[in-house]
């Protein structure tokens, strides 16, 4: 696994991965997800990185950083192609990403938001280190347009399961 910054030209492939049944039931994208990707590299103060793979694009991680001295931390979000699922690489992405922040940028905290209900999302971030805060009621709308809620997860730094 490899992680670099993301560019235009991996759009068309991060878009590919968006749009499977699997990803898109949690990261939305509107009827273009070529255009959804896009708004997402140029997000100002979020980094999306690429998640390579054998070679090929596998998905991507995004982390941004609450700068404010006392409230201080990062946070994070992934997809992964489902080709890849059940294979250790989004625990192996996510700790890597989080050793990152936490070494190398100074971080003590990071915070994680799957989907309550994303019972694949969670075994992976707890593999890490990750631990419930909470649940965030009706926090997201769903593709079926009801409201859903989501698990504030947090890690920290001595935390980090490596």
């Amino acid at each position: 696994m490899k992680l670099r910054p993301a560019g235009p030209e991996d759009i068309p492939e991060l878009a590919r991965i968006r749009a499977t049944p699997e990803v898109i039931r949690w990261w939305r994208g509107g009827d273009d997800m070529a255009a959804a990707v896009a708004e997402d590299l140029a997000e100002e103060g979020t980094e999306t990185l690429v998640i390579e793979h054998d070679g090929r694009v596998a998905g991507a991680i995004q982390w941004h950083a609450e700068d404010e001295p006392d409230y201080r931390h990062a946070g994070i979000d992934i997809y992964l192609d489902p080709a890849l699922h059940g294979r250790g690489l989004g625990a192996d992405t996510v700790r890597t990403l989080a050793r990152h922040l936490i070494t190398d940028l100074g971080h003590h905290r990071i915070v994680i938001d799957p989907a309550a209900d994303n019972a694949a999302a969670i075994r992976c971030y707890s593999k890490v280190g990750f631990r419930p805060v909470g649940v965030m009621r009706r926090y997201e709308r769903g593709l079926d347009g009801t409201w859903h809620d989501g698990l504030l997860m947090d890690l920290l730094a001595d935390e980090l399961i490596t």
